[in-house]
């Protein structure tokens, strides 16, 4: 393989790397918790981006439970997205583990 076949590979995944993150900051995941009853919302960046909490879950008697709904939930949403930005990278890099990626 010629160093410009190389130059060119290079050139190909570093597009294709951009456009999986491109994929990656419109990608919306939601995880949720108490069976729907809170909901947490992020990006495939990890951004959080919303949080939905059903009436029937906020207790002013209890607001540590919620607490915990609210926190779980964010953690699935997050575990979602870091899967799927693994999943797309993993795509772009043909699985290789690149440092920073």
């Amino acid at each position: 393989m010629g160093y410009g076949n190389l130059a060119k590979m290079a050139q190909q995944m570093h597009a294709e790397m951009a456009r999986a993150e491109v994929e990656l900051q419109a990608l919306l995941v939601e995880g949720s918790t108490g069976g729907g009853a809170v909901r947490a919302t992020v990006t495939g960046k990890l951004d959080l981006v919303s949080i939905a909490i059903s009436p029937e879950v906020v207790d002013p008697e209890d607001v540590e439970m919620l607490q915990d709904l609210v926190t779980a939930a964010v953690g699935d949403a997050l575990s979602q997205a870091r899967k799927a930005g693994e999943e797309r990278m993993a795509r772009v890099t043909g699985g290789l583990r690149l440092p920073g990626m």
